[in-house]
């Protein structure tokens, strides 16, 4: 039996992880930790700077969600969800594998002016509407590439689309989907996916996103 261990906050980045070893179809077991309980020195000794995901597998302990995707691929895909070296579609999975990072730094500068500043002398509209359009300028890219295809390489359904289909699932709380109708169906199409729905909150999970959308603070 595998020794898996993946450290998760439900609707967290560590989404991507989980939902990456549902569709590999690892037996692994789950930690889930509250936001708050991060600080936790025996976690801490886990990932140094406390956040998550943080995936433990026996000897190895890794704490980067593209570093994450890349190693579950490399040592446990049979071939479906990743493009190894020499493949055609290499450049472009790793790509989308990173492209995932830069949507990620737009989402949790969203999350952090809407959520977690609680006071609203601490917001900054500016900040809001600067990086909701930096975020639909990625929509935009993803929205070209993906054209007429149901997923982001021609191969279908990738490991890169767990990364890039989590960030179009959280973006969806602070931009609208509508101007990006191939954005959209994306999303609708990850929504009907098994190992996706697995990998969202349990019923009374503590949530992040709280709300449908979270509109810019009028300062």
């Amino acid at each position: 039996m595998s020794g898996i261990v993946l450290h998760h906050c439900p609707e967290s980045r560590s989404m991507r992880s989980l939902w990456l070893l549902h569709e590999i179809g690892l037996p692994f077991r789950v930690v889930t930790h509250a936001l708050s309980d991060l600080r936790d020195p025996e976690y801490l000794a886990i990932h140094p700077l406390g956040r998550v995901p943080a995936l433990v597998d026996g000897p190895v302990t890794l704490f980067e969600s593209g570093a994450i995707c890349e190693y579950l691929c490399e040592q446990y895909d049979p071939g479906m969800l990743w493009r190894w070296p020499g493949h055609a579609d290499r450049a472009a999975w790793l790509q989308w594998l990173h492209f995932a990072e830069t949507m990620g730094q737009h989402l949790a500068a969203l999350t952090q002016q809407h959520i977690a500043i609680r006071e609203d002398r601490d917001r900054s509209p500016v900040v809001m509407k600067l990086e909701a359009r930096r975020l639909e300028k990625c929509l935009g890219v993803i929205e070209s590439a993906l054209g007429d295809r149901p997923y982001l390489l021609p191969g279908g359904f990738t490991a890169v689309d767990t990364g890039i289909g989590y960030g179009v699932h959280v973006a969806r709380h602070f931009v609208d989907l509508s101007p990006y109708p191939a954005v959209a169906a994306y999303h609708a199409r990850i929504e009907g996916r098994a190992a996706f729905r697995r990998s969202l909150p349990q019923e009374g999970a503590p949530r992040i996103y709280s709300r449908p959308f979270y509109a810019i603070w009028p300062g």
